[in-house]
């Protein structure tokens, strides 16, 4: 195995291959495995044996039986099936939305990466991806600085994410009805309305929850410059959505609505009904963005003044 977390997401993904079979059915060969997780045939050894072990399975020469179905807590915590990059990114987004970083901000390579307990080329790697963007410059000293972000720019990003986005739901409804898709909706459609029920405590959380629920629906496109792609996005917009405090109680219970609108949509299957709350989703989402440049603007022409 190389690592513990290649284990542990293969082991969340055969869970995934398990929810699909009936008790009684087979889960196929060992190549077919290695095949379907992504890992090698030892990787795939070892996840069948805690599979027995945990009584999901019974192992008897090459068949491998569904006990079972998955349960919840079967799985591992998402955090501990993260890999490197994505520990990273998680970090970095935090450590933005909660320090209040400011356009001409410098930003050092080692501090976070202690800081965040990583190397610094992990470091390097995700800030030299955000530098291939223009949103970051690299100084003499070898650190980064941050350098804001124009009203084209948002417009330009806002244009090219509803494409992207677009494309994704149209993929997503797509999807068999027996798709681990469907039961991750349901999962993350009881997460809003747990924090819609919770607004006045936790609006704060909802930052998380959207970035969880449109990675979701980007991925069901299965397109890797999509996926890249979806790094700049989220970034950008929850660095801009939490940097505007005004009014972001309503503001984030707003979205939870249309969230929720947008899931129906997905479930029903009706592509004119997932074009349009979507598209209405996205220019809310868009004109938060364009609003939080204008008070930021204003605020820097304060200072300056």
């Amino acid at each position: 195995m190389k690592t513990n977390t290649v284990y542990k997401r293969a082991y969340n993904r055969c869970l995934d291959r398990l929810a699909e079979l009936p008790a009684g059915g087979d889960l196929g060969s060992e190549t077919e495995l290695s095949d379907l997780l992504g890992v090698s045939r030892t990787t795939v050894r070892a996840v069948l044996s805690a599979l027995a072990e945990a009584r999901l399975i019974a192992l008897d020469g090459r068949g491998k039986t569904v006990l079972r179905a998955p349960k919840p807590q079967d799985y591992f915590p998402d955090f501990e099936t993260e890999s490197v990059g994505a520990t990273v990114e998680k970090k970095f987004m935090e450590w933005v939305l909660k320090g209040d970083c400011r356009p001409g901000q410098h930003i050092n390579s080692l501090d976070l990466a202690r800081q965040f307990g990583v190397s610094t080329s992990a470091i390097r790697n995700y800030l030299g991806h955000f530098n291939h963007f223009g949103l970051l410059k690299k100084s003499q000293n070898g650190g980064w600085m941050f350098r804001g972000f124009t009203e084209d720019f948002a417009l330009e990003l806002s244009e090219v994410r509803e494409l992207f986005e677009h494309r994704s739901v149209q993929r997503f409804i797509e999807q068999p009805p027996d798709s681990p898709v469907w039961r991750k909706l349901d999962q993350i459609e009881r997460q809003h309305l747990a924090l819609l029920d919770e607004i006045d405590q936790r609006f704060t959380d909802f930052s998380d929850l959207d970035e969880r629920f449109h990675r979701l629906i980007n991925d069901a496109a299965s397109n890797r410059f999509i996926g890249n792609f979806y790094d700049i996005i989220s970034m950008i917009f929850h660095y801009h959505y939490q940097w505007n405090k005004a009014e972001e109680k309503e503001r984030n219970a707003v979205a939870i609505q249309e969230h929720l609108a947008c899931i129906a949509a997905l479930k029903s299957r009706d592509r004119e009904a997932v074009t349009i709350t979507f598209r209405a989703h996205l220019k809310t989402a868009r004109t938060t963005l364009l609003r939080s440049l204008s008070r930021i603007d204003a605020h820097q022409t304060i200072d300056a003044d």
